[in-house]
């Protein structure tokens, strides 16, 4: 019997410039900042593909944009009302042309926007889409962090 390692693939596209793209998707991230900080459920929830799927810090998958809107009006309107945040995308990687990862960092802050924790409180992994000629997101899974 013969052992047949092969050398697993790097998936990533090296071959389109990707500029564009990674400010587009900053932006969205930068989206979601905002809309957490102004507790604004619509904008939270506008760049979530209709068949998005999304597993929050407490391990609570939702599926569907109509599923993460209402979670989001909930949330935005209750215990997530008075909390802040700011938002810091750590690296984006571009699996395909149209397909990327993106890591994001987050913080407490007040109001403000001075920082309550030094070190990010949780970590969310972002698969976005490229459809239409703009970013979606069609999954994202937060991470609470040890700090």
């Amino acid at each position: 019997m013969t052992d047949n390692v092969t050398q697993p693939p790097l998936v990533e596209d090296i071959t389109t410039d990707h500029e564009p793209d990674i400010v587009a998707i900053k932006q969205v991230i930068a989206d979601v900042e905002t809309a957490f900080n102004t507790n604004d459920p619509d904008l939270m929830t506008a760049h979530f593909a209709r068949n998005a799927s999304v597993v929050n810090a407490v391990g609570m998958l939702m599926s569907g944009r109509e599923a993460l809107l209402d979670a989001n009006r909930k949330g935005l309107a209750g215990f997530l009302r008075d909390e802040h945040v700011r938002y810091e995308v750590s690296d984006i990687v571009f699996i395909r042309p149209d397909v990327a990862i993106a890591h994001k960092n987050a913080r407490a802050t007040k109001p403000d926007g001075e920082l309550i924790d030094v070190d990010p409180a949780m970590i969310a992994l972002y698969v976005l889409v490229k459809e239409q000629n703009r970013w979606w997101i069609a999954a994202r899974q937060n991470t609470l962090t040890q700090s």
